[in-house]
């Protein structure tokens, strides 16, 4: 994986939007087809797309996208459209995460670390304490020698045995 920093360019377009086809699967598991997605901005009346032009724009045979195009990207691959930017310090930290998530993961899960991105540590502590409130209505109990968030909460339900 390629790392950016100031002595490195940032992703380019191709790049980034072949991470989402990577990163960002259908519910069946299985990446996302160009005339899927094509199909699926259409549907929405965001922009009218081909899945030939997507072809280019993941191949980088296209460079310079219409904002419309990006704005319906970003909605199908439900980030937020600053992704596609070039110098936006979150859009290159957003493309690193995203190799980090399971390319057959829960989206809702993936959903979910893509807006946490620029929330602040306090912020960030308050969402921690909600899941796990979350997940001890849902009844759900840690593994054995793990704590949810790597933080210092734990779940009440770890402290009673059913």
């Amino acid at each position: 994986m390629r790392t950016f920093d100031a002595a490195t360019p940032h992703p380019t377009l191709a790049e980034k939007l072949d991470r989402l086809f990577q990163t960002k699967r259908g519910p069946d598991g299985r990446e996302y087809t160009y005339a899927e997605v094509a199909t699926g901005i259409t549907a929405k009346g965001i922009a009218t797309i081909s899945a030939a032009y997507l072809c280019d724009l993941r191949n980088g045979t296209k460079e310079n996208p219409r904002i419309k195009h990006l704005e319906a990207l970003a909605d199908f691959f439900a980030v937020p459209v600053t992704y596609f930017l070039d110098g936006d310090e979150a859009a290159t930290r957003m493309y690193a995460q995203l190799a980090a998530l399971p390319a057959q993961g829960n989206s809702g899960l993936q959903r979910i670390m893509l807006r946490a991105v620029d929330l602040s540590p306090e912020t960030l502590e308050a969402v921690a304490q909600i899941l796990e409130h979350a997940r001890q209505i849902e009844g759900v109990r840690e593994r054995k020698g793990t704590r949810s968030g790597g933080g210092s909460l734990t779940s009440e339900a770890d402290d009673t045995e059913t």
